[in-house]
């Protein structure tokens, strides 16, 4: 191992302790290491038996790696990951920090790492990605990505970096189109869902933004996945024409995305492990996994539910809407303009919020309150009372509606926010500490 790289982990971890001790900064270390040996990831990541598994695309990214994790790992696989959701190289590499010595080494034969589309290229310039997980793409943080296309563009470049397997999305455009830029001898496995469901995926897309010269979607072979939903809106098979079928599976996290997302792990998990994928493994393995923090996860609130449903951009929001709307639910509603979550709150007026109207929404927070609560007003939504400071409207929120259940819609600081001062409150596993890992 370098002296640099030696010295950059040292550092590193000095930060880490003293991040933690003062409660939280989960990206800082990474930066204080990167600063000091930019090719940290290469000389750290590069060598894993198994090589590096990159997920990327709008929405989804964190459920379907802590899916994709936790399949590995139930087949005995050792796995690093960064589990924290910070989706910068430089989470990557505070994550590291914490199962890595000073030699370099970690005690993991694979590598399965979340990356925001833009950051993934910068860990692909040091570490070249094996396999590609590519979900999807959405309008989401125009202020970074300009508009659709460029995501793509980003997504597609990240797709040309790999060197074994993609898994791209069958049902989406941009995703699908990769397939002519790939590196000759790359495979290609797809996801997508059952063309008895395809009526199904407008909810999950924004038709309005795609290329009007889309192509059809591709021919699915019999190693493909398709999901196949059951009557009862919770469980579903993942289906695989051409070996045996993953099912029933009934998910801790509801909907219909994250259906797609155990699809699309699955889908990964069977090309990494070949002939040791086992059903029956997989099937208890996604039905184990709990929701990552802020995404339909549910808090105990003095014997009461409290759901954080993260929502950042039109078509998750949709998703959201259409997976919790309707239900007798006491809502709140937090939404930040923070540069993690967009600067941009234009694409509320891209969402329809009709669903809402019967029961109302309790209260609007957040950075962005009163332009939330002027956005329900058009819809017909009518909101309680507005409380830009999350603090004393959580507070506020939560006395109104004791012995109730309880959802929150909330942009990313937003939820980072309100799961700190929830896990002050109650007890819970802060942000950053991966109980399962």
């Amino acid at each position: 191992m370098r002296p640099r790289t030696t010295a950059a982990l040292a550092a590193g971890k000095v930060a880490r302790f003293a991040s933690r001790l003062r409660g939280g900064g989960s990206a800082l270390p990474g930066l204080v290491t990167e600063r000091i040996d930019p090719a940290v990831l290469r000389h750290t990541l590069g060598s894993l038996p198994r090589g590096v598994v990159v997920v990327s695309g709008t929405n989804g990214k964190t459920t379907t790696t802590k899916m994709l994790v936790a399949l590995l790992r139930a087949h005995g696989l050792r796995v690093f990951t960064n589990p924290t959701g910070s989706n910068f190289t430089r989470g990557v590499i505070s994550s590291m920090l914490g199962e890595i010595g000073l030699r370099g080494r970690l005690d993991a034969e694979v590598a399965v790492v979340e990356l925001d589309e833009a950051h993934a290229l910068h860990f692909a310039a040091q570490v070249r990605p094996t396999h590609a997980l590519l979900l999807n793409v959405a309008r989401d943080q125009l202020d970074r990505f300009a508009e659709i296309d460029h995501t793509a563009q980003l997504l597609t470049r990240l797709g040309e970096q790999t060197t074994e397997a993609v898994v791209l999305n069958a049902d989406d455009s941009f995703i699908s189109r990769i397939q002519d830029r790939l590196r000759p001898g790359v495979q290609v496995r797809w996801f997508g869902v059952d063309p008895t469901i395809a009526d199904r995926l407008p909810e999950l897309q924004e038709a309005d933004v795609r290329f009007e010269d889309a192509q059809a979607r591709p021919d699915l072979d019999g190693e493909d996945a398709l999901l196949l939903p059951a009557d009862d809106g919770r469980s579903f098979t993942v289906r695989i024409p051409g070996g045996q079928d993953v099912g029933p599976v009934t998910l801790r996290q509801r909907g219909l995305a994250a259906m797609i997302n155990a699809t699309a792990a699955t889908t990964m998990a069977r090309q990494l492990l070949g002939e040791d994928f086992s059903v029956a493994v997989a099937v208890r393995a996604l039905e184990a996994v709990n929701p990552p923090f802020g995404r339909g996860e549910v808090i105990d609130v003095d014997a009461s539910p409290l759901e954080l449903v993260l929502v950042k951009n039109p078509a998750g929001f949709t998703v959201a809407l259409g997976t919790y709307g309707n239900e007798p639910v006491a809502t709140m509603v937090a939404i930040n303009d923070n540069y993690a979550d967009g600067r941009d709150v234009s694409w509320l007026y891209d969402v329809s919020f009709e669903s809402l109207r019967e029961r109302g929404v309790a209260l609007t927070s957040g950075v962005r309150g009163w332009d939330m609560a002027l956005r329900l007003r058009y819809d017909g939504v009518e909101v309680g009372e507005v409380e830009t400071d999350l603090d004393v409207a959580l507070d506020r929120f939560l006395a109104a509606h004791a012995g109730q259940p309880t959802r929150i819609f909330c942009t990313y600081t937003a939820m980072m926010h309100l799961r700190r001062r929830l896990a002050d409150r109650f007890g819970l596993a802060r942000f950053g500490e991966d109980p399962a890992a």
